[in-house]
Formats: structure tokens, sequence, C-alpha cells
């Protein structure tokens, strides 16, 4: 695999060193392969680690098949894909509804990242999983297409550079938009489910804009933005101030049609290009 990336404008130069270990975050292992095999070029020319880069330099990178372990995936379905938003290194699908992001068997070829898979092979790529979606959430969802750029945009996300806005549908009227702050934990009663759990679970922060009421069902439409990315995290944040999510077959006591859940817009800014990205699912719940 050769990857040449020619560093943005506001680029601020540095060595060689620290835009592998600091900015891309290449394995240390994978660093040693470089330098000693001398598979790094700047404009061309064969670059020491020690060797400063800066803004609009052309830096070449060359692994070996050993760099980077390639993972087994079963080839689904090019088909079933819609794109949202599509480079040489990442790809924003829009998700269809109860479909789910990765297997869980080694034997399953009917999930996204399997019909990922079979899209990119024409082009000798393959798909990695940055986050995930509920198989019940539908819209946007961000994949790595090569374990290069798969920590850095990993990276963008736990630092919250990367902006996602949901829709939902949810019972009764609610009056006005709030953040929601409750830790999330483990359901003990049930594998599948998670709850608010104040003393032992995790930090999780859900901002609630209401958009608006209708009347005639008793719902409320809402937008949802994630400072955290914990497991049903919307659902179970919505479901504990007593406005359930409808469709919800997990925490709905009496669920009706789909999850009424859909990752409608997903921005970030790409890490080689600085370009600002805004992915939009449409045409989504409304």
């Amino acid at each position: 695999m050769e990857l040449s990336i020619q560093l943005p404008k506001n680029f601020k130069e540095q060595t060689v060193r620290e835009l592998l270990e600091q900015e891309w975050l290449v394995p240390r292992k994978v660093r040693h392969f470089l330098r000693t095999r001398k598979n790094v070029s700047i404009n061309g020319e064969t670059a020491l680690f020690h060797f400063p880069v800066k803004s609009g330099d052309i830096v070449t990178l060359q692994f070996e098949s050993e760099d980077y372990p390639t993972p087994t995936i079963l080839s689904g379905h090019a088909s079933t894909i819609e794109v949202l938003f599509e480079d040489e290194h990442l790809i924003i699908l829009n998700k269809p509804v109860g479909m789910k992001t990765h297997p869980n068997q080694p034997d399953e070829n009917d999930t996204l990242l399997n019909h990922l898979a079979a899209y990119l092979a024409p082009k000798n790529q393959l798909p990695y999983v940055v986050h995930r979606l509920d198989k019940e959430t539908s819209g946007a969802i961000l994949f790595a297409k090569n374990p290069f750029v798969l920590p850095i945009l990993g990276r963008l996300l736990e630092s919250k550079q990367i902006y996602r806005r949901y829709q939902a549908v949810v019972s009764g009227e609610l009056k006005e938009s709030l953040t929601i702050r409750k830790k999330i934990g483990r359901d003990r009663h049930d594998r599948r489910k998670r709850v608010i759990d104040e003393r032992r679970g995790d930090i999780a922060i859900t901002h609630v804009e209401v958009d608006a009421y209708i009347k005639k069902s008793n719902q409320t439409a809402v937008y949802c933005v994630l400072d955290t990315g914990r497991t049903h995290q919307i659902r179970v944040h919505l479901a504990s101030i007593g406005h359930l999510i409808i469709g919800d077959p997990l925490y709905h006591p009496k669920p009706v049609g789909r999850l009424m859940l859909h990752a409608y817009e997903l921005h970030l800014i790409h890490p080689f290009t600085g370009e600002n990205i805004v992915a939009t699912a449409k045409p989504g719940l409304w």
C-alpha cells in the first residue's frame, strides 16, 4: 500500500518523526519499518526521520503487507450501498434501518460492513469501522478505507471533532430544549439494554433541541447532538425523562413501526486536506 498526502496550507512545520508519531498516529512498529526500509519520501526524494516537512510538501509512505493486518470480511451486495461522501481515505454512507453495522460472527455477510466490502473490492480497498449505529437506527455513518487513517479518525471522534446530529420522534410533548447529563451503565437484568446508573455508569451527555410538537399524535420531533458515544445513549437518555423514542423495540413498552431515530448529519474536518465535510442523510424522518 502506497499513500501520498499533500500537507495542507495551515500545516505547522515539523520533522517527519513528529508527523508520523504525533499527527498521523502511526504505530511504533510500523514507524520502525518505515525508517529502516527508507519508505518515506518528501516530494519524490527519500527522507530521513529528522528531515523537516512543511505546508505543500507531498509525503509518500510505502507500506508492506505485514505492516498492517488484513481483516477477513465476507463480501455482501454492493448495490445496497448509498454513498454520501467518498475519497481515497474515508467514506460516509447512509445506513438503512434494520441493518447491522458490522458482523458479530465470522460467517455473517449481510451487514453494512459486508456490503461496503463488496463495493470497495473493485478498488482493492477494505472498510474499517470508525463508529457504529444500532441496527434499528438509520443514517450517516463513517468508515475508514485503509488502516492508516483509522486511528486518526478515532482520535477525531474521541476529541469531539466529529459532529453528529440525530433526528428522533418521541412520545408526549417536550416543551423546551435541554441537555441531559446522566451516567449510563449496563442493565444487570437484560444484557441487551442500558440503564441510567449514576454510581457505576459512564459519563454521557446529550443535547436535545425541540423541532416541533405533533399535536395529532402527541409526539415531539427533536434533534439530538452527542458529546459522548455510549451504547443506546439517545434512547436511554430520552426514556429517562419520560419521552421514549417511538418504535423503540427495547425501551418502549408498546413499540409500533420502525425506531424513529436517524443520524441526519455528520460533519468533520478532513484530517489530510483540511476540507470541511458535511454529509446529510436525506430524506430523514421529516
